[in-house]
């Protein structure tokens, strides 16, 4: 999809890109003016997500910034039109965020330094405050614990003082500005206790909230770290340990045994097994010599190796993922968009009814002012959304790099989502199914002799053939003993098989229309044998000539050893119906539909045909995936509620083409992800089922007085904690169970 919109008449860009914004579009002009630059920025000290949001509409309201995106996870701000650094600092500095100018594969340094200094605020803020409230308990004046109490809110709540200082003046009215106002009203109606409980445990919570943020950020940093920093590189002046930023395609690396590939190369020298589980989530290792290719971030177990190097870092395919998992996590899913539009009706409403019950009764009903001024700064705590913003982006990012780690390139939340909710998959055959190449099933002599000189006799006449049939019957024979002797007069029949001598006589092999061609009628016993195995789905190469036939060698394409297996997971997975689509007869197709379990198939489809059979199991099944190999199938992937692509390693057009890419050529990692997929959904709605309810529940328990400040800061915080550690329990999902 192109992504063009025309406007005829006079054009607001920027009223357009607002609109935009709302979808999470980005809008570029292509004729009326050259295209933005785009500049790079770090975030560090994101914890609160609703926060952060308002940080990046902030960036987006500032002049001459036509689109700015934060990635919430990654911390990565991309802001196109032109950047003032300084105005986005100050916007920045109301949160805490360190920012700063970086450059494509610039990682993210924790600030160490300042995590330290806010645990010590809040540990010192809690002996403050025990000590204090020892000294209230066994009686003591009050100017023995109200310095105490003091104390513990300055220290509990100096970050939060900080950051509200900064926004308020904007009427930025976000966590910070809430809580600060909530302890410094608490202070104010005499609840020096209160106050000082509320500084410490958003003390705690920010530390909590920080730590379980982290642990969702460090699944992605992870992904980073797999490739080595450096390779030792042979050149002409020697062999050198370099970074990997100054290697060069066709620079040779040298490999030694027990350690990590740094880039992408093939082999030039050596035979090892390659551990490609970074990559592909292959648990096995791969066998692979000379010329075979290797990827950075797989593990070289045995022999030494060396290695011409075909890409740049930037390029390679641990990269390539690397940068297609930041960008996945980015994409905002449908119910993240939901949850942001329902948090921006929700905030204002509570902070509106926070402020009536502050005023209203006392005004109208005479009570008296301090129970309903901190039933209000109640309220006010749990105005902001934390937990039911933070319930959706973190099980999705979760799930995408658990993902990712087990080999299944997942390119955004709508389609991890998507995926949760399939009925229906279509598989293509030749290449997914199948693996794409023809193997020799059954040898069948026919004029007495043994299967071993029948099978000696085919390989002699195919052996300078390049037709795939040929090659296949050579490999077999080769594979089972056969010295190959080529036939002198080998002749290749396009089109129907091939003719040579053998012992004098000449011999033909190949399709029976070639000796249907010739004028040879096939006897009854030999036509049997033919409809039998094209009714198993068979391809048939009949191996005679004018006077008797000597046999039959019938091949298929061989079916992948996970594909039975996989198809069976999937139906304990929930997914109701399984169909191939394949251009292959009707025999054939039926055969294989058996031998796999599919439900149903539909054979002899052209490419176009794809497309209408998806049209047509859309409209019956309604979510429909399509899984192939990401090139021939483009169409029917594009038109399928999720397009999977098989075998990424190597193919960019793969990885470009579908919405979900399996990285090896191994359907098992279908089931795997269709279970993640429908865990990542349920746990998204237990998160937004629970953040609800939990206001809910506060809301209701303010009329009466039953909320308190402490418990309002446990209703608010600890909901975000406890949504996100049940987000992280993604991140623990396996492959098989």
């Amino acid at each position: 999809m192109a992504g063009k919109l025309t406007v005829e008449g006079s054009c607001d860009l920027e009223a357009i890109r607002k609109l935009g914004r709302e979808e999470d579009y980005k809008i570029t002009p292509i004729t009326e003016a050259p295209p933005e630059t785009e500049t790079l920025l770090q975030v560090d000290g994101i914890s609160c997500l609703d926060c952060a949001g308002k940080f990046e509409k902030a960036v987006n309201e500032l002049p001459g910034v036509a689109s700015a995106n934060l990635n919430t996870m990654t911390g990565r701000l991309t802001v196109s039109g032109s950047v003032d650094l300084a105005a986005i600092r100050r916007l920045g500095s109301e949160e805490n965020y360190t920012i700063k100018s970086v450059t494509q594969g610039t990682k993210s340094k924790p600030q160490v330094k300042e995590i330290d200094w806010d645990k010590r605020r809040a540990i010192l803020s809690g002996i403050a405050l025990i000590g204090g409230y020892a000294a209230e308990k066994l009686g003591g004046p009050i100017f023995a614990f109200l310095p105490l109490y003091l104390i513990a809110i300055l220290l509990g709540g100096w970050s939060n003082f900080k950051k509200a200082s900064r926004a308020l003046p904007r009427l930025n009215f976000n966590m910070s500005v809430l809580m600060s106002t909530a302890v410094i009203g608490a202070v104010a109606i005499g609840q020096y206790e209160e106050g000082a409980v509320v500084a410490f445990l958003y003390a705690i919570s920010e530390m909590l909230e920080e730590w379980t943020m982290d642990k969702a950020r460090r699944s992605i940093r992870q992904l980073m770290d797999i490739a080595p920093k450096m390779a030792i590189v042979r050149r002409s002046d020697g062999e050198a340990s370099i970074p990997v930023e100054e290697i060069l395609v066709g620079d040779v690396m040298i490999v030694s045994p027990g350690e990590k590939i740094a880039m992408d190369g093939i082999i030039l020298k050596g035979e090892s097994s390659i551990n490609q589980a970074a990559i592909t989530g292959e648990s096995i290792p791969v066998e692979k010599g000379p010329g075979a290719d290797v990827y950075a971030g797989s593990l070289n177990a045995q022999g030494s190796l060396e290695v011409r190097v075909t890409k740049l870092v930037q390029d390679t395919t641990i990269a390539k993922i690397i940068h297609m998992v930041e960008e996945a996590q980015g994409k905002r899913a449908p119910t993240q968009a939901f949850v942001d539009k329902f948090a921006a009706i929700y905030t204002p409403i509570v902070m509106a009814l926070a402020v009536g019950i502050v005023f209203i009764p006392p005004l109208f009903m005479g009570v008296a002012w301090a129970p309903w001024i901190y039933r209000g700064l109640a309220l006010l705590v749990v105005a902001c959304p934390c937990a039911l913003v933070v319930s959706t982006p973190v099980a999705i990012v979760s799930a995408i790099s658990n993902a990712a780690k087990h080999g299944v390139l997942i390119k955004g939340g709508i389609h991890l989502e998507e995926a949760g909710s399939l009925s229906a998959i279509a598989f293509d055959k030749t290449g997914t199914l199948t693996k794409g190449e023809p193997a020799v099933t059954d040898v069948v002599p026919l004029a007495g002799q043994s299967d071993y000189e029948l099978l000696q006799m085919a390989s002699n006449l195919e052996a300078r053939s390049e037709h795939p049939l040929a090659a296949a019957i050579v490999k077999f024979a080769v594979a089972h003993g056969h010295k190959i002797d080529p036939v002198t007069d080998f002749t290749a029949i396009a089109g129907r098989g091939a003719k040579g001598t053998i012992s004098g006589e000449a011999v033909f092999i190949g399709n029976p229309r070639l000796f249907a061609d010739l004028g040879i009628t096939l006897s009854a016993r030999v036509a049997q044998e033919v409809d039998r195995l094209q009714g198993e789905g068979k391809t048939v190469m009949v191996i005679g000539n004018e006077s008797r036939y000597y046999g039959l060698i019938a091949m298929a394409d061989e079916v992948r050893a996970s594909s039975a297996t996989a198809i069976e997971d999937l139906k304990r997975a929930g997914v109701r119906h399984t169909i191939m689509l394949t251009g292959d007869n009707g025999a054939t197709a039926k055969a294989m539909a058996a031998q796999v379990g599919v439900h149903e198939y539909r054979a002899e489809l052209l490419p176009q045909d794809k497309v209408t059979a998806m049209q047509e199991l859309i409209g019956k099944y309604g979510k429909v995936a399509m899984i192939g190999d990401g090139i021939n199938d483009a169409p029917a992937l594009a038109l399928s509620t999720v397009g999977i692509a098989m075998g990424g390693t190597g193919t960019d057009a793969a990885m470009e083409t579908a919405d979900i890419v399996l990285m090896s050529d191994d359907l098992v990692k279908l089931p795997f992800t269709i279970k993640l997929s429908r865990k990542s959904l349920a746990i998204i709605r237990q998160n937004i089922s629970f953040s609800l309810v939990i206001k809910l529940l506060a809301v209701v328990a303010v009329l009466p007085g039953w909320l308190t400040l402490w418990l309002a800061i446990l209703a608010d915080m600890g909901a975000s904690i406890v949504v996100t550690l049940n987000s992280l329990r993604l991140l623990r999902v396996k492959d098989r169970e």
